[in-house]
């Protein structure tokens, strides 16, 4: 029986890119796999064809030669005229694990060395601190490389020999139906080595836990949540492998007077009823550590906002600074004694409807409420 043409088999066009034909696969791979169809020898039938068909087609080499020669450059044991690819059942396990290995957790190992994992570090600083950038200096706690056995997990004077289980390869082969899955040897745990006589300061393990004093340079602008990385300052690799980061997660205080949002800082300054009624100036203080005066106009009401250019945060990448803003509230006076609130009494007496307009139109407001509730 004549072999389906292997673009048709995917349902893919010939001139298909390589993620096209990928995609394609991938969803009719997971039709017709056999743990989805137990027991369907057709769906067995398909997912082998299938992919036979994406082993080809996925491979820049093989994909040309097959568009030039179509079957015959992979029949006769492989052979194709000016050379041949072999197509075996160990090659399924090649093309799942290629497709699909990446949503499986981790793709297979190769035997060579781990990378050391990466390390969070969480550090709060001031607002100052994030307005003029720092250097600081933090203790983190992580695996160092074993200088007794410089990391290879081996005593003094011997060595890691080759795993007898895999063969030195790190990775065993478990033939399933008619493909082979590649597996992590659990002797070795994929190092393709194991140890008989362990060091004994890292137990075997060719790392130590150590406190590191480290230098973090904080720079100028930074927000809650942002992060700076500290390349190979993480744990030590496995057999070898390089160290993993540290990343250092930056939170900012809260601060007693200003709050931030952005580029911008807020500024919530109180008024005396009197320098709210007839204007004056106010000193407030900005986070470069100086002071702005600011002109308060008579008749200043509680939410005025006054916005000082430049006097905010300095952007992270530079770009100049934000603003600060002013916001008022008026202080009604509190404690007063018996001159002062002859004073007061003398003063309200004294007003008109112009002296308080606001509370003047709302009352009138009031007043016309209730007359069309008589009507």
């Amino acid at each position: 029986m004549a072999k389906q043409d292997y673009y048709d088999r995917l349902s893919v066009d010939r001139a298909a890119s390589s993620d096209e034909i990928k995609k394609a696969y991938r969803s009719l791979a997971m039709k017709y796999h056999p743990d989805r169809n137990p027991g369907d020898a057709n769906a067995e039938h398909n997912f082998k064809e299938l992919s036979e068909a994406y082993q080809v087609l996925k491979d820049q080499e093989k994909r040309a030669a097959y568009d030039q020669f179509g079957h015959a450059a992979f029949d006769g044991a492989g052979a194709a005229p000016g050379g041949g690819f072999g197509f075996t059942a160990s090659s399924f396990a090649d093309v799942f694990d290629d497709l699909f290995g990446e949503f499986m957790g981790a793709r297979r190992d190769s035997g060579g060395g781990q990378r050391g994992a990466d390390l969070r570090y969480n550090l709060e600083i001031s607002l100052e601190d994030a307005y003029r950038g720092k250097t600081a200096s933090i203790h983190a706690t992580t695996s160092v490389t074993c200088e007794a056995c410089a990391g290879s997990g081996a005593a003094k004077g011997s060595k890691p020999v080759s795993c007898p289980t895999c063969q030195g390869a790190g990775k065993v082969r478990v033939q399933q139906g008619f493909f082979t899955i590649e597996r992590t040897c659990s002797t070795c745990r994929g190092g393709g080595r194991v140890i008989d006589n362990p060091c004994q300061p890292c137990q075997g393990a060719g790392r130590v836990h150590k406190e590191k004093q480290l230098e973090v340079k904080i720079p100028r602008g930074v927000d809650d949540g942002m992060r700076i990385r500290l390349a190979n300052e993480g744990e030590a690799g496995v057999r070898g492998g390089p160290p993993g980061d540290l990343y250092i997660f930056l939170s900012v205080a809260p601060h007693r007077l200003f709050r931030r949002d952005g580029s911008n800082i807020y500024c919530e300054v109180p008024l005396p009823m009197t320098t709210a009624a007839l204007g004056g100036t106010v000193e407030v203080p900005t986070l470069d550590g100086g002071r702005a005066r600011v002109t308060i106009p008579e008749g200043a009401q509680t939410g005025h906002q006054f916005r000082l250019r430049g006097k905010g945060m300095p952007a992270v990448r530079g770009g100049g600074h934000g603003d600060m803003v002013v916001h008022t509230t008026v202080e009604t006076p509190v404690n007063l004694n018996e001159a002062q609130k002859d004073l007061l009494k003398s003063f309200a007496e004294a007003g008109t409807a112009d002296t308080n307009p606001e509370t003047e139109s709302f009352f009138s407001k009031v007043k016309e409420l209730w007359e069309d509730l008589k009507d």
